[in-house]
């Protein structure tokens, strides 16, 4: 499932029980640009078992700052509320994937 992370979710998507995949970017990045539609794939394959959720650091700055976000894309990877797994910049669904599978 993908959904659209806002201040008013973001905690309680962190600790839902399921997962949560956050990749945070903007509309002028680039490589952000190549990235999503790869986590928008892996949400699909995930459906069910991990939550997705896309950030906009420009509509989020809170968010992103919150979390010590430097650069973008930065995919971060939620348990149980905890930060477990970090990534920044682009990559192949291949390597997103191990990722994702780790987070189960």
């Amino acid at each position: 499932m993908e959904v659209t992370i806002t201040s008013e979710n973001f905690e309680q998507l962190k600790n839902g029980e399921q997962p949560l995949v956050v990749d945070l970017w903007a509309t002028w990045c680039g490589p952000c640009r190549m990235v999503g539609p790869v986590i928008s794939e892996l949400a699909k394959d995930y459906d069910g078992k991990i939550v997705v959720g896309k950030c906009d650091v420009d509509e989020n700055e809170d968010i992103a700052a919150e979390l010590g976000v430097r650069n973008i894309p930065t995919i971060l990877f939620f348990k149980g509320g905890e930060l477990v797994d970090k990534f920044v910049g682009a990559a192949p669904k291949s390597v997103l994937d191990e990722k994702f599978k780790a987070l189960l």
